[in-house]
């Protein structure tokens, strides 16, 4: 069952949204999530092909800049995914700090995978009768989901577009998470979860950019603050952990975090044709990993994209994205 909310009075034509209620949703990893919700919007003219964009564990439904949405370099009018030409659909993510079915505070949750968030969109499509999809793009976990929509439900989609994903993470990459996870875990058992993930997500700031970004912007000396010498660096980090806790729940951080490093894809089973945007800078998902990753498609396509922002690049490069989402979404389609 869908429910849509009315959509706004200033423009009833440019969006809608709702909440698709599933009785039950069987687990990738075991069990079931019991009257599990999903949160949806659609921006864009009614009748143009349709184009699901998902992104970091952060990413929600709002996704287009004429509505300040998280991929606002990339989403809008004239952008590279134009929302005068095509109908753009996001999502609140299962387990998420959005308006979807997710942990409650000091609550226990099910272990989610990927191909959960993908059973979930896959019911949207149906009860909303949205696919085939024109394509789908996905960014670091919204690549993950692609693939497993892909490979659990070929049919849904025509095209991908998998930027800084693979088809499994990095164990270096989940070095990193782990320790951010049990960061916010030891501040809940303290007493000051919110605490926990603030310092997870500045560690998580190390990861995402580049050494060479660090070194332009924070290459500066020390100031006196507070008694004691503090680093510009430390002012960036903790100012971004700080904001994210201002919109991100701790438990949601940790259930799509830990969803990162257990997803696991065959990539011979997904046979949408698929671009693949790699960054050499990425920390987190190293260039080699998608150009194995592409060999091993049985329709994929290699691009390369050098940023200073690592695997931030997909946020921030909306210009050098512009040829790359128009190459796929004009190219051949299953």
């Amino acid at each position: 069952m869908s429910l849509k909310l009315k959509p706004r009075e200033r423009d009833p034509e440019a969006s809608v949204e709702g909440v698709l209620r599933l009785p039950s949703l069987a687990l990738h990893h075991g069990g079931t999530l019991a009257k599990a919700e999903l949160a949806w919007r659609l921006v864009g003219p009614p009748r143009a092909p349709i184009v699901l964009a998902i992104g970091g564990i952060s990413g929600h439904r709002r996704v287009a800049a004429e509505e300040d949405g998280w991929w606002a370099a990339v989403v809008g009018a004239g952008r590279a995914l134009d929302t005068r030409h095509f109908r753009v659909l996001g999502i609140d993510y299962l387990g998420g700090s959005g308006g979807s079915t997710a942990p409650a505070p000091g609550a226990t949750f099910p272990t989610l995978s990927a191909f959960d968030q993908a059973d979930a969109i896959a019911a949207l499509l149906a009860a909303e009768g949205l696919a085939p999809l024109h394509a789908v793009a996905g960014a670091s976990y919204g690549g993950q989901v692609a693939l497993a929509l892909a490979a659990r439900h070929p049919a849904l989609a025509r095209r991908l577009l998998v930027l800084s994903a693979a088809d499994r993470s990095h164990p270096l990459a989940s070095a990193w998470r782990s320790v951010e996870r049990e960061i916010v875990r030891f501040g809940a058992r303290h007493g000051d979860a919110a605490g926990g993930l603030k310092l997870a997500r500045a560690l998580a700031m190390c990861t995402y950019r580049t050494p060479r970004e660090f070194a332009a912007r924070f290459g500066g000396p020390a100031v006196p603050a507070n008694g004691r010498l503090r680093l510009p660096i430390e002012n960036y980090l903790y100012a971004r952990g700080e904001a994210y806790v201002a919109r991100y729940r701790p438990e949601s951080f940790v259930c799509l975090s830990e969803s990162i490093d257990l997803f696991r894809v065959d990539p011979r089973e997904v046979p949408v044709p698929t671009t693949v945007v790699a960054v050499p800078e990425d920390q987190l998902v190293p260039y080699a990993d998608l150009e194995s990753l592409v060999t091993r498609l049985p329709a994929g396509r290699l691009v390369r994209l050098e940023s200073i922002f690592g695997h931030d690049a997909f946020l921030k490069e909306g210009e050098a994205l512009r040829p790359i989402f128009a190459d796929c979404l004009e190219g051949p389609a299953r």
